[in-house]
């Protein structure tokens, strides 16, 4: 059953969909204003639920690729139509709930709630904590025991739907007796070296039936033939003046490149109660708990409090005190901050570094320069314009300005000179015969034109032109043939000791397994013999011959076995119930009135630009 990338069951029960708004997008602005986006059946869809969902996954996008993702970002990949849609199956669960009869009674709430990490102080939960995180999220208390009730009512709704999935132990037990079933077999690798025989020399009636029967493999691709004329700064550069003046001047504007003062890699833990932060540093300090599970406590990972390097000026002045005289490892703290109090764990030092004007004029003269060069091309972008609409040809060019002319015989392979450049093979393919040519602009900051004189189509050159190379290959496809023919010889030979030859055994080989030196399909056609039958096969560069020693069957009650049979079960089981699960929502969706102001969603959606 084809695996698919979906929400795993039981996810609707973890509550940290409800709270991970709480320190994601604000809840002011719009939000205070227009509460919902739409409706499913008699439920609201709430802008802040969509809000919480499309930061979870802007979050979980941004993690994938290690760096921050912003909101258009994740908007190209589809991520606030996901966010809408999770939102939207979210609210037909609840509102199927309902409409059936399923609640969560008072006790089950607190239980949940009072299980909640964020809500709890050393005594355990704490109603001022819980009514403090609460109000810092934007969210009343009724409003979030809503949601927790409604999370509840819909794990039973989705527990109730699959829990009468049957388990998979048949195909579970075919697919373990296909995957660990083994093979011993007996190697032998044939190489020219073994032929009894020299390889004949190729005659000329050789040499063409072979060209005739391959042409393929000499076949050379379309080529454009294109006259150009290009100029780049790097063609100007030397004729550039730059003032120690304009290098000086430049080292001081960029001065915080060159001059940097020493910064920490800081990680920062924050709670919203003081009391926590205190009890959290006193056990660091006893040693009863690590930082990182400190992180895990909270239901954060060390990407959420990853702070990235930062300066003293970026600290207030006591919490900067403390982050740098620390040494990597160390957490200080807590200290206040406007998220609450929290612990500081530096990880590193970043030594501060300095690149004197001496050190570094060169750099900035070569920059300056290629500046000023890029800056009188452009400067002659117009006048080169005006040129070619006049009529001026390429040729014309290359007299009247300081372009260079050039020619190519331009393929896809071709990327020397001026190829390298992705904007000219962009040109170069799209380009016609008898198109005008037209000044275009280097990624560099150089400008160029081009015109097609014309196209060689692909072709097989004539044999004259390459019998070297099809004498070459021929020579090797006969000692290939002549080496699949020896081995042939040798696997009907039963006694290959008595040849003087040495052969590979290899044992429990399995359909997953890998062995070294094999070509491509080797596991294929060993699981395709049968006992004691030998084959050759072919290695490209030689020749294995293979013969079946022996099978052992796969014992699916064997330890290993077993633990892979009951894990393909489970796994077969778990597809068979999402698919069933998606099923059920997909025809409740269908059978419920889904109503969705757009202008909402683009509204929240603008304000989160």
């Amino acid at each position: 059953m084809a695996q698919k990338k979906k929400t795993k069951i039981g996810a609707w029960i973890i509550v940290g969909v409800v709270l991970v708004g709480l320190a994601g997008f604000g809840t002011g602005g719009l939000t205070s204003n227009i509460r919902t986006l739409g409706t499913v059946g008699d439920k609201d869809i709430t802008v802040a639920a969509y809000q919480r969902t499309l930061d979870q996954q802007i979050r979980a996008l941004s993690a994938q690729f290690g760096t921050q993702i912003s909101f258009q970002q994740a908007q190209a990949f589809g991520i606030d139509r996901q966010a809408l849609s999770q939102v939207v199956q979210t609210r037909t669960l609840d509102n199927e709930a309902a409409q059936i009869g399923i609640s969560a009674g008072d006790l089950a709430v607190f239980d949940r709630i009072s299980a909640i990490g964020a809500f709890q102080s050393a005594g355990g939960f704490n109603r001022d904590t819980y009514r403090l995180v609460l109000q810092q999220s934007g969210q009343s208390e009724s409003e979030f025991e809503a949601e927790i009730r409604e999370d509840l009512a819909r794990t039973l709704l989705q527990a109730a739907i699959v829990s009468g999935v049957p388990g998979a132990a048949a195909p579970a037990d075919a697919l373990v007796r296909y995957v660990a079933e083994a093979r011993d077999v007996t190697l032998l690798r044939v190489s020219a070296d073994m032929l009894t025989a020299p390889i004949p020399g190729a005659t000329d009636a050789d040499i063409a039936a072979f060209y005739a029967d391959n042409g393929d493999n000499f076949m050379l691709p379309e080529a454009r033939e294109i006259t150009y004329a290009w100029m780049t700064p790097a063609m100007i550069l030397d004729r550039m003046e730059v003032t120690d003046l304009a290098i000086e001047t430049l080292y001081q504007d960029r001065i915080a490149d060159f001059v940097q003062p020493e910064r920490r890699l800081v990680e920062r833990l924050n709670y919203a109660d003081p009391a926590a932060a205190q009890l959290a540093g006193g056990r660091l300090a006893s040693g009863d708990a690590t930082f990182d599970a400190l992180v895990t406590e909270r239901g954060l990972t060390l990407a959420d409090v990853d702070m990235g390097d930062l300066g003293r000026d970026e600290l207030p002045a006591d919490t900067a005190d403390a982050v740098f005289t620390a040494t990597p490892g160390d957490v200080v703290g807590p200290f206040p901050t406007t998220l609450g109090a929290a612990l500081f764990r530096v990880n590193a030092v970043l030594n501060a570094q300095e690149t004197t004007l001496d050190e570094a004029a060169d750099d900035l003269r070569a920059e300056l320069a290629a500046e000023a060069a890029r800056s009188v091309i452009n400067d002659d972008f117009d006048r080169i314009t005006d040129l070619l609409a006049g009529g001026a040809t390429l040729e014309d060019l290359a007299e009247r300005t300081d372009l260079v002319l050039g020619q190519i015989s331009w393929t896809p392979d071709v990327t020397d000179g001026i190829a390298a450049y992705d904007n000219f093979r962009a040109a170069a393919e799209a380009l016609t015969e008898g198109a005008f040519p037209q000044l275009e602009v280097l990624s560099d900051g150089g400008v160029f034109a081009l015109r097609l004189d014309s196209v060689t189509p692909a072709r097989v050159p004539p044999l004259d032109d390459i019998r070297a190379d099809v004498t070459a290959l021929w020579q090797l496809q006969a000692q290939q043939d002549a080496v699949l023919a020896r081995a042939a010889e040798i696997a009907a030979d039963a006694d290959l000791a008595a040849l003087g030859l040495t052969p590979r055994v290899e044992s429990n080989l399995t359909r997953r397994s890998f062995v070294e030196g094999t070509p491509e399909g080797f596991n294929d056609a060993v699981f395709a013999l049968a006992p004691g039958e030998a084959r050759v096969v072919d290695a490209g560069d030689g020749a294995l011959i293979v013969r079946l020693d022996a099978i052992t069957d796969a014992d699916p009650t064997a330890t290993d076995q077993a633990a892979q049979r009951a894990s393909i079960s489970d796994s077969i089981a778990a597809g068979i119930a999402q698919d069933l699960f998606d099923a059920y929502v997909q025809a409740v969706q269908q059978a419920t009135r889904i109503t969705i102001n757009q202008a909402t969603v683009d509204a929240v959606n603008a304000q989160l630009q």
